[in-house]
């Protein structure tokens, strides 16, 4: 098969990294495949360490972007490709417009956010992260809906990767409880259980050789790196660190003795044989074990709390991993065996392509595809013109700033002459 991949972007981040890997697995089998995506951090990994073909997408403006909307059904005429797998709905828009109304390229799309907009058509195959989800949609969704979970590659995030230059390059003594956090630094999904993971360790640091190392960036970076710099004047020494994003964070794992997060990011931090503890949104953070693996692998990495803090959960969670290193022994072997037996990348290669196959085999039927055309072209019109209302411009801004309002200690305010 000739297959076009195509990512929302190029950013550092679990949706797109799953992308590539498991565009570049099904290379491994003998298929055709190249990535084209927005200009991004990710490109080197994809030209350079995955050897897949990469093709530059348009900016845009607008979502649908009518540029890329053409860059697209050119590019599937010229490639001769067979179907387009589009990852998030903006680029399953452009795809569905671009290749697949008239040239009749089929589209797969799949949606890793925890979240789901009707945006998508209902004629388009869609594979979503999560039993849970995909169990919601199929009662609303009139479209054919499969699961897709985040798929880790076992042979490179592997218990044999080395730790110890990561702990050195920053300082982590042997005798230290490193935590580590690697995510995209994002205000949306993510920015509470951030705040919530500085807040435990800082906390925790009161009483405990605690440490924090957060890998990651993202608009919401400049914000908690201020949060950090005041824990760490409060507490008068050098607890938390925000180093920045890597292409390569296999050594943060396996550096950790602990991993918090959520998503792929957890998927990969148990690839490497650590505990971690999950977070979500609105306060929501809980141990992976025994009791909690049957939750996690319906809901996905992910929960939803009360709306309270979840910093007392966290706190509560790493206390508990501290005092007992057997459990984190226990926890991480746990954690290894569920990856490598459900969330091995060659079997969703596997899985994707018999999707691909199916799709080529479905007949394309043009009344039902102009009909979703008109639907989701009128919903995406709608969103666009509200985002670019100059109210709604300032009300969001406003909701971003009271989130980001997360720069104080949560000691109150850092003593004078506190070092950083």
């Amino acid at each position: 098969m000739r297959l076009v991949v195509s990512p929302h972007d190029l950013a550092i981040g679990g949706s797109q990294i799953n992308a590539v890997d498991l565009a570049a697995e099904v290379a491994s089998l003998g298929h055709d495949v190249l990535i084209y995506a927005r200009p991004g951090p990710l490109e080197p990994y994809i030209t350079d360490e995955k050897g897949l073909r990469l093709v530059l997408a348009n900016d845009m403006r607008y979502r649908p972007a009518p540029t890329r909307v053409w860059q697209l059904a050119r590019l599937a005429r010229k490639e001769k490709v067979d179907v387009i797998h589009a990852y998030e709905w903006p680029p399953c828009l452009d795809a569905y417009y671009g290749a697949h109304l008239f040239g009749r390229v089929p589209v797969v799309c799949t949606v890793l956010s925890m979240g789901f907009t009707p945006l998508v058509p209902s004629t388009v195959p869609l594979l979503i992260g999560t039993h849970q989800m995909a169990d919601e949609l199929r009662q609303t969704f009139p479209g054919q809906v499969g699961v897709m979970e985040p798929p880790i590659d076992t042979v490179r995030d592997n218990p044999g990767n080395d730790g110890r230059s990561f702990r050195a390059e920053h300082g982590v003594g042997d005798d230290e409880f490193l935590v580590v956090s690697v995510s995209r630094l994002a205000i949306d999904l993510k920015l509470d259980a951030l705040v919530d993971a500085i807040d435990a360790v800082a906390t925790l640091a009161r009483s405990h050789p605690v440490r924090l190392v957060m890998v990651g960036d993202g608009p919401a970076a400049g914000d908690l790196r201020r949060r950090a710099d005041a824990v760490n004047a409060a507490l008068g020494r050098f607890v938390i660190e925000l180093p920045g994003a890597t292409l390569d964070p296999r050594s943060a794992y396996a550096a950790a003795d602990a991993v918090v997060g959520m998503g792929s990011s957890a998927l990969r931090a148990m690839s490497h044989g650590k505990p971690v503890v999950v977070q979500g949104e609105r306060g929501f953070a809980r141990l992976y074990d025994e009791e909690s693996a049957p939750l996690f692998g319906y809901t996905g990495f992910y929960g939803l709390g009360p709306g309270t803090s979840g910093g007392p959960l966290v706190v509560d969670a790493l206390r508990t991993l501290i005092a007992r290193p057997e459990l984190r022994a226990k926890l991480g072997a746990l954690g290894l065996r569920a990856v490598e037996e459900r969330y091995s990348l060659r079997a969703a290669a596997r899985q994707v392509c018999t999707v691909y196959e199916e799709a080529i085999r479905a007949p394309h039927r043009l009344l039902p595809a102009l009909k979703e055309t008109i639907r989701t072209g009128a919903r995406a019109v709608g969103i666009e013109i509200d985002n670019h209302r100059p109210s709604t411009k300032l009300a969001r801004r406003g909701k971003d700033a009271a989130q980001l309002d997360a720069t104080a200690s949560p000691f109150g305010t850092p003593p004078t002459g506190a070092r950083s």
